[in-house]
């Protein structure tokens, strides 16, 4: 029998703010954007940031931010618990030479079931930092679904957060 994967829950959520380019350090790699309550916010940019010479003051800039978790059983038993990272970044192309682009980090966090309590409704999971952790499940219809679970099995708690950044010039 091959091992599968089942998604059991998921959620994500999505914010968009709008602000403008107040202040540009083209020597030290700065960006400086309006911020909430006119607060200026500095922005440090890496090398990676090959468009910032066609920024302007007063250009538009987008940041769009997603944050979701998805929860993953294994069905196969006795894996270990671990955590891993990965992390890219999509930049601006030569159709879109605007500045921005698009940054992506997820992180996938492997529990194993240690306990199982269908009563309380009740899973207890140890996580690679090694200390236990109980989870109340609220969700009716997962409730139900526990009976299928086992001891040694692993739940794959995957976090990923989505940062996009898009900017635009008012026209002249």
């Amino acid at each position: 029998a091959h091992a599968a994967e089942l998604p059991i829950a998921s959620e994500a959520l999505e914010s968009h703010v709008t602000t403008e380019v107040t202040k540009i350090d083209l020597t030290n790699r700065q960006v400086t954007v309006k911020g909430p309550h006119d607060k200026d916010v500095t922005f440090q940019l890496t090398e990676q940031a090959k468009a910032l010479p066609n920024l302007k003051v007063g250009d538009q800039v987008d940041i769009y931010v997603t944050r979701a978790v998805a929860y993953v059983l294994n069905t196969k038993e006795g894996g270990a618990p671990k955590a891993s990272e990965e992390s890219g970044t999509i930049r601006a192309t030569k159709d879109n030479p605007n500045p921005g682009g698009e940054a992506f980090r997820q992180v996938k966090v492997t529990s194993q079931i240690k306990k199982i309590d269908l009563n309380t409704h009740e899973v207890t999971l140890l996580p690679p930092e090694g200390k236990v952790q109980v989870v109340k499940v609220e969700d009716p219809d997962l409730q139900a679904r526990m009976k299928n679970l086992k001891v040694d099995q692993t739940v794959d708690a995957i976090y990923t957060e989505i940062l996009r950044v898009e900017t635009s010039r008012p026209a002249e």
